[in-house]
């Protein structure tokens, strides 16, 4: 598996509204995207920093991963997410190294992005996304 880069990092948030005055005026960045992403429960909020997006996910649905993560662990990075050329190639790959998959094949993401999910208790306690851009 080639990673390109860090694609993104995932905080989950209760409200994006109400964080958007951190990021835009305080911290000085510009919201570029704000979408839903139907079938995860989330909306999605991103900013740009260099070469590395900011993604600010709030839960739409009180059953969603995100509302079950702020509920235990409140508010917070939630994950970290490496481009990398193809994702069901690098699934295998993984899983032929014996690291434990959340998804064992590509599905859709926000952006428009290939993604799949590393179960963090194979990854040193980070849940980890891989992402692919379309071509």
């Amino acid at each position: 598996m080639k990673i390109t880069h860090i694609e993104h990092i995932g905080i989950a948030v209760k409200s994006i509204e109400e964080q958007l005055p951190y990021y835009e005026g305080i911290l000085g960045l510009k919201c570029y995207n704000i979408e839903t992403v139907e079938d995860q429960k989330v909306k999605t909020a991103f900013f740009m920093v260099g070469q590395t997006k900011i993604e600010l996910l709030e839960p739409t649905d009180e059953e969603s991963t995100i509302a079950k993560f702020i509920e235990k662990k409140g508010e917070g990075i939630h994950h970290i997410a490496y481009a990398t050329e193809n994702v069901n190639e690098a699934l295998k790959e993984m899983e032929d190294k014996g690291v434990r998959l959340i998804d064992r094949e590509a599905r859709g993401g926000a952006e428009g992005l290939r993604i799949a999910f590393l179960h963090p208790k194979s990854t040193g306690g980070v849940l980890t996304e891989l992402c692919e851009h379309p071509e």
